[in-house]
Order: C-alpha cells, then structure tokens, then sequence
C-alpha cells in the first residue's frame, strides 16, 4: 500500500490502474453529414423497418430489427449504414410490399429514440413522439419530451393480463413520467458542459485527439445518460448508436433573455441529475461504496449575447466565438454512510450514521471524480448544515464530515487541497439583517475568483477555462443549497457579462431586472430539483432568506412542508421501485423476489463484487484527474507552438470550411410553418416584460434596482473591501464601515460614534429615499453608541431590553442583533433557556448581551448632543421619516434613563 509520503514536485507512482472511460458503449461512430430527426417505424410478420431521415426529408437509413427474438434471446438490430435518397427508399419500401407475404405495415411516425427495455418476455422500443423546444445554444437546439409511446419488438404480441408481473413492471416503468423534465438534442451533447464541447473540437483543430477533456471520459458523460441502461442491449449490435438514438438527461433547462438598450443576451441554466444512486429522499441519502452520491445535481450557467448564432465567427471561423461564456456549480449529498428511517409520525426522522470507514473509501471515489470532471482545480466545499443543535441530529454530520475532509486533504498536494466552509445557514437566517447575503457574497466573490470561469476565444491561449468547482450541500440539497447556488451564480453571472464586455462591474444589484430574473430562474430550478427528489417544491425560497413577503413565505412553507410529508410518506417508496426498473438497478429473474417484494434496495445501489487492485487509502487520487487542464494545454499545446490557426483548421478538419457544422438546418427549420407568436424566441421568458408591466422612467437599464435598498450600497462597500478595491461614495461607505463595530459578549469599552453620528448631514438625509432611510437607521450597528454608553447606567438587576421603531414611528421591544460577522455567537431563539414573563412588558426578555438600540439613538443625540435637532428639523421638512413629538420625547427619556417602564441606577 502507498505510504503517500512524497516530496513536493514529484508525482507519486499510479496505485491503480485508469478505470473505463464508459460503461459499455465502447467506440462509437458518428456522422456530421445529416442528423437523423424523423422516423417512420414500418413492420412485417418478421422484421421491424426504422426509415430514420433528416429535417429537409432528402436523405436516409434503415435500421432493421428482428421479431422473431424469443424471451432469452438477445435483441438483433442491424444497420448496413447506408445513406439513401428520397426516390431510392420509396423503391426500397415498395419492393418489400410486393416481396413480403403480408407486406409490410405503417406503424407510426415518432420524433427520438430512446433505447430498448425488456421486462419478462419481448423487448419494447422506448420512442419520442411529442417534444417542446426550451433553450438553444450555438445554433443548436434542446428539447424536453412531452410524450413517448412504447412499441412491442414482437410478431404475435398480445396485451399482458392486467394481474401479470409483465403488466405489473410496466406499469411501474411508465409510472416515471419521462414527459417531466427529461430533455434530449439532436445536435448538441447536453451531458456535457460547452467549456468541454468546446474545448474537444479544438483540440481537434490542432490534431490532439490524443488529450481527453475531462480525462478518462471520450464522449458522451455517462453519469448524466438517463437511457444508458435502455441503450446497452443496442451497443453489442451497431457502432452507430449515437446517429439513431438521442441521449437524454433528467434535470431542468431554461433560457431566457435580457435586453440592454435594445441589445439582447441571453442566460441558460442547464441541471443535470446524475442517474447513479438516484431516488427519492428519505430513500437516498449519502454515499454508495462506488463514491456516487444521493441528489447528485451539476448545474451550468451559460451567457452569450447571440451576436453570432453559432459557436463560430463569421466568415471561415471554427468554434471561436468570443460570445460564449459558462460556469458550473454542483450538489450532493454529504458523501458518507448515513440514513433517515422514512417515518408517517415525524417529518424530520433521526439521523444514522450506518457505517464508520475510518478510510473514507467512498469519499475518496467522490472526490477523485470531482477532480476528474472540473479540470483538476480546487474543490471548494460549502456545507450549509447546523452547527449546534439541543438533540444532536445533522451535528452528527458535520463533525464526520469534518474529519473526512481533515483525512483526505491530508496526503493530497498542498495545491490541490479541498477548501472546505462550514457556514450554519439555518441560524444565520433567524436573526435580523441580512446576515445570509451578505455572508454568501463574500463567499460567492472568493470561489467564483478562484476557480474562474469559460471564456471562448480564437485559440487556446486567449481561451479562459474554469478550472475547479464549488460543491455545495446541507442536508436535503434542497432550500439552502439552492439559495447558495443562486448567490454564487449571481457573481459568476456579473463575472460572465464582464467578460462580454456588457457591464464593467461585476456586481448586479439586487432587485434589478436582471437579477429579478437569474432569480426566477433559479427558483424554477430549486423547485424542480425539489420536486425530483424531495416530492415538493421548495419550502425555504430566495423570499425567505431575504425577509422578503415574510408572512405569505410562511404560509407557503407550510403548504409545501405538508406536501413533502406526504410524498415521503406514502410515494416515494413507489417513486423508487419506477426509478430502480428504469435505471436497470434491478431486472427481473424468474425464481427471485418481485420488486415489489423487496424490503431494501440496498444491494441494488451498492456493488460488493471485487474488480481490479485494491485502491490506495493514502493516495487515493488518480494523477490524471488532478492534472491542471490549464497546465496540460499550455505544457502540450501554446509551449508546443501548435496553437489554433487558419492553416491548421484546414488541414485537421474534413470538409472546412464547407459543412462541417450543419447548425443552421437545425437553427432555420425547413420545411415548415408556423406563426411568429409559436416560435420560441418569441416566446422565450425576457425582462422586457418587466419593462413592460413597470413604469420606469428614463431609466431602463436591467442592470439598476427598482428599490434602492440599502442592502446593495452595504453590499457594494463590503465586497470591494474584500476585493481590495476602492470602495463606493465616501458617505455611503462610511455607514457600511460602521457595521464593523462588533459587540463582543462582554463590553469592555464602548465606541464613542457621536462625532460619526454628526457626519449625517442635510445632503445625506436628501440623498435617500424615505424607506432607505429607515433601512439604513434600523441596519447600522454604529449608531448604537450612545444609548449603550446611557445604558451602562441601567440596574443589574432591571437591565433595558433592545428598543426598536416600527414603521409607524412606534417603539417596540426588540432581539439584540448580533454582528454581521460570524465570529461573535449568538444563540438563537429557539436554543434559550426558557423564561418566566415578567410582569413589565417592556422586560420580557432577560440579555446578557450588551444592550442595543437601533432608531433610539436619536434620544441620546438629543440628550448630549444639540446639533441633532438640527438633524431632526430636517427630517421633518423633508418628510423622510414619521417621527412624532411624542416618540422625540419618548426616546429623549429612554435616554436620559427617566422612562417609566425602564429604570436606571
């Protein structure tokens, strides 16, 4: 075994040999002379005839089935691989009719096919038959399926007995609706991300086929094939797999457009589910001993300005449109040996860890494969579960978490470390302020830096790659991920126009149009995910982290948090057994248990059979997959001097610079009609209709927020604090500066801010609006000066409770807000002792915290400092805030410490 004990600069000895680059497929031929798009299935007594055509209806092949395959044998599918025209295949069918006793009949007319099942006895053909287009990219196409039909490979089939297990197994197969959220391309690999499209169809160009993007996978990625399984039976028969048969994902897609000034960009979101270790959520939890884990998701970001509608430029251009640019985040369950017993008397079963590996050997796998799809960067891990808990229940998680990221990063390269934050986003959410975007914008700002995003160009040497990725998880991968996710999206999405050229700020404002909208994306895409897995649709949205509509968030969480319940409880345990089928995981056996019959799936997810060497649990990577795909081209390629050039296009790729990308007869579809209102451009989601339904003014940019919150000026300030960039207009800045003022658990010495105070002169208070205003009163801890120093006064025995003004002018008693930063602890509500209610209202609550006041401090200004009068006479004039008389004097006693409800020694 290796000891992992190496000098820096060396590459340790291989502990095992590079695992297959597929399952199954093998090599497989393709052809770019047309895409096969219709097909007409005809059948005779014996043989079934698939007249596969393109889109213009000139050119041809035959796929030919056999019949006559009893219940063991193997399925027979032939191809001569042919290509004829329209007058030779009409020859062609009507000699059958006349040779053929019977003749030969006209099935149906289908659009895909997806592969072969067999339940117990025939084989039957999975097919397409309804599609919808959701997005295109590069010219090229992506559809989601909106009905199939199955079609018996057999010459004398009947319908099974309804009571049968082969009309049982059906029905449990088309219980998987493949018509919600499964999507397929004629042209375009969706299983992959485009940085990877891309990145291969150069190499091309410079005759480096030899160079695999990511390293190990060849073509299609397997792990987000959803008909692998209903494909294998057709690979031992044809090498042209991939011209008949569409591969399709299970996920989400969805583009939409954002105009600037009358000129067009369009975001893609594109999730992909992988199909190992799939299923419902209380069913799938952690890892399986192949390193897969539950709620696998990949999800890329796609940004083009559609300048140019393919991936080329104009004129004698090959895949090097400086339009496009992506980037990919992932989630996954926590990658360890743990369960949930699916409960009808609880909602939140216990959690159990089952197995402790000391080794973390399914970590490992996990890992290794993280570094092998993202170009062998860091991995940044995100996890968002609770840190402290009364009953330890996800705790248990996170400190076996904790040790598996400790052992692993212990013998991998000190470059190649995984980064990993563990963040309680849970408690964060339940304290005032904005606690959670601000900490996920300074988290999104460092990872979206480091791992880079994919910028297209020319050649290899102007092309920026994304190298790396951001893993986030929390429990369910669910409501907190997804809220992660769209935070880091937003910065890439900033990042991604920058590199266009469109803005010169990669920080997008919240409550802008542009950001109204990856916002609305995003939530499409948590709520599918949600569905998927979790049998609902998000119960904790962007709304609810932000404090946004808190008590129509409430009411929906509860509606949804009721219909998760439900499906985990009595659905999902069906939902599993239609997954398990269609995946192949489990294929009936005559003599073995039904699937229904089976008390666990255990053994159907996780695979005990030995096969190859033993894998190292100290160097437990594969040195290919954490080799820099940066280091790699510039090493192999730009120091080679064998960069991209016309010359070598030329020379490298058939048929340039004539047909060899045919996008424009799947962009323009020929041979059709249809009205401008059904085209999906037309229809396609897009911030015009914002522009539409609001009355904006002379301002239109998609890029400026239609609230003005103070929530973007703290956000701009601190994050170009963290950049290192100068911050915004000095006397916004100075509010957010401010903010550093922390309250530790006990106070030694108290800031005087009565001169930071004074700063707020007639300029500022004109400047902003009058909800900014009170935003930016209630949210800026350094005005809690003066009242603290007042209350340092206050009985020991009788201490004043945080005062806070409502939106009426009204003072209420309010929660002590911690600091913004996460080093100071604070214990929520929920995990306080409980306490007796005083008889004072005013004392309903017992602080050991330092006490704050937020709107208050305009009664200790009055009370020392007379130029805050000054201050509160133009309030008034200006009608930025109601604050009556009445409340001054209020305050001015609280102050003072002559209140009646608040006592002061």
């Amino acid at each position: 075994m290796d000891s992992g004990n190496y000098n820096e600069g060396e590459q340790p000895a291989m502990s095992y040999p590079l695992r297959p680059a597929s399952v199954g497929p093998g090599k497989q031929l393709k052809t770019r002379k047309f895409i096969l798009s219709k097909y007409t299935i005809y059948t005779t007594k014996e043989r079934m005839y698939i007249v596969g055509s393109n889109k213009r209806e000139t050119m041809f092949r035959i796929l030919e089935v056999d019949m006559t395959a009893g219940q063991d044998d193997e399925l027979n599918v032939v191809e001569d691989n042919v290509f004829f025209t329209r007058d030779e295949i009409m020859n062609i069918l009507s000699r059958l009719e006349e040779t053929i006793e019977g003749g030969i009949e006209k099935k149906l007319t289908v659009f895909g096919l997806l592969g072969f099942i067999r339940f117990t006895s025939c084989y039957y053909l999975v097919t397409t038959t309804q599609f919808s287009q959701v997005a295109v990219v590069g010219g090229h196409s992506i559809f989601h399926i909106d009905g199939t039909e199955l079609v018996p490979i057999c010459n004398n089939y009947k319908k099974p007995d309804k009571y049968s297990i082969e009309a049982r197994l059906m029905a449990t197969f088309q219980s998987l609706d493949l018509t919600k959220t499964f999507y397929f391309s004629y042209t375009y690999d969706i299983t992959n991300t485009l940085q990877t499209n891309i990145m291969r169809e150069k190499l091309k160009a410079v005759n480096r086929n030899d160079i695999v993007i990511p390293s190990g996978i060849h073509d299609f990625n397997e792990m987000y094939m959803w008909n692998m399984n209903l494909l294998k039976p057709v690979f031992n028969c044809i090498d042209t797999v991939y011209d008949w048969f569409q591969c399709i994902i299970h996920g989400f897609i969805d583009q939409v457009d954002i105009s600037v000034l009358g000129k067009t960009f369009y975001v893609s979101l594109i999730a992909r589910r992988s199909h190992h270790f799939a299923g419902a959520r209380f069913l799938k939890r952690g890892v399986n001993n192949q390193g897969f884990v539950a709620n696998e998701v990949e999800t890329e970001q796609i940004v083009t300005d559609m300048l140019l509608t393919s991936f080329h430029k104009s004129g004698t251009g090959y895949f090097d449109s400086d339009r496009l640019t992506s980037f990919v985040q992932h989630r996954g369950s926590i990658p360890l040996y743990w369960t949930q017993a699916a409960s009808n008397l609880t909602a939140k079963p216990p959690i159990e860890i089952n197995v402790i590996d000391p080794f973390f050997a399914p970590a490992a796998l996990h890992f290794d494969r993280l570094f092998q799809r993202y170009g062998g960067g860091a991995i940044h891990i995100l996890n968002l579960i609770k840190t402290k808990e009364k009953t330890p229940r996800e705790t248990k998680l996170l400190k076996e978490f904790e040790q598996c990221v400790e052992y692993l990063n212990t013998f991998l390269p000190t470059q190649k470390k995984i980064l990993y934050k563990s963040w309680d986003m849970s408690r964060a959410s339940k304290l005032d302020g904005q606690h959670v975007i601000e900490f996920l914008e300074k988290y999104a700002l460092q990872t979206v830096k480091e791992t880079g995003i994919f910028h297209n160009s020319f050649d290899f040497k102007t092309t920026e790659v994304q190298e790396g990725v951001c893993r986030t998880n929390c429990i369910d991968c669910l409501d907190r991920t997804n809220a992660a996710q769209f935070v880091i999206g937003k910065r890439a999405l900033g990042e991604q126009l920058k590199a266009l050229g469109i803005v010169d700020n990669p920080y997008l404002e919240y409550d802008s149009d542009v950001v109204n909208i990856l916002t609305e994306l995003f939530h499409d895409l948590g709520d599918t995910i949600a569905l998927q897995y979790g049998g609902s649709h998000l119960v904790n949205t962007m709304e609810t982290y932000r404090k946004i509509n808190q008590w129509s968030s409430h009411s929906r969480d509860m509606i949804e948090s009721i219909k998760r319940f439900y499906s985990n409880s009595f659905v999902d345990a069906q939902r599993q057994d239609a997954i398990n089928l269609f995946l192949g995981h489990y294929v009936w056996r005559e003599g073995y248990p039904a699937l229904w019959e089976m008390n666990t799936d255990f053994y159907l997810h996780n695979d005990y059979v030995a096969t190859g060497p033993q894998r190292s649990y100290t160097h437990w990577w594969n040195n290919y997959h954490i080799e820099s795909i940066k280091g790699l081209v510039k090493q192999e390629i730009i120091d080679a001097n064998n960069d991209i050039t016309l010359s070598a296009i030329k020379e490298n790729i058939r048929g340039y610079p004539g047909a060899f990308d045919n996008y424009w007869n799947e962009y323009y579809n020929p041979r059709m009609f249809t009205w401008l209102d059904e085209l999906f451009a037309y229809n396609m989601n897009s911030t015009r209709r914002y522009q539409e339904a609001k009355k904006l003014g002379n301002e239109v940019s998609p890029f400026t927020s239609r609230k003005q919150t103070w929530l973007n000026k703290q956000l701009q300030a601190v994050l170009a604090d963290e950049d290192g960039q100068p911050g915004i207009a000095e006397g916004r800045g100075m509010l957010v500066n401010d903010l550093k003022v922390i309250a530790e658990p006990t106070v030694q010495t108290l800031p005087d801010t009565s001169s930071q105070c004074k700063q707020f002169t007639e300029e500022d208070l004109l400047e902003f609006s009058k909800q900014e205003l009170r935003d930016t009163l209630e949210s800026c801890e350094a005005i809690h000066g003066e009242l603290e120093r007042a209350a340092a006064h206050i009985s020991k025995a009788k201490p004043v409770p945080s005062m806070a003004m409502d939106k009426n002018g009204q003072l209420y008693t309010k929660t002590p807000p911690p600091s913004l930063y996460e080093d100071v602890e604070v214990v929520p509500e929920e995990d306080q002792q409980e306490e007796t209610t005083p008889e004072n209202p005013i004392e309903s609550r017992n602080y050991s915290q330092p006490v704050r006041a937020d709107t208050a401090y305009y009664g200790a200004l009055l009370n020392e400092e007379p130029a805050a009068l000054d201050i509160y006479e133009t309030i008034n004039k200006l009608d930025t805030i109601a604050i009556s008389d009445t409340d001054m004097q209020l305050y001015a006693q609280v102050a003072a410490g002559v209140h009646p409800d608040v006592v002061f020694s």
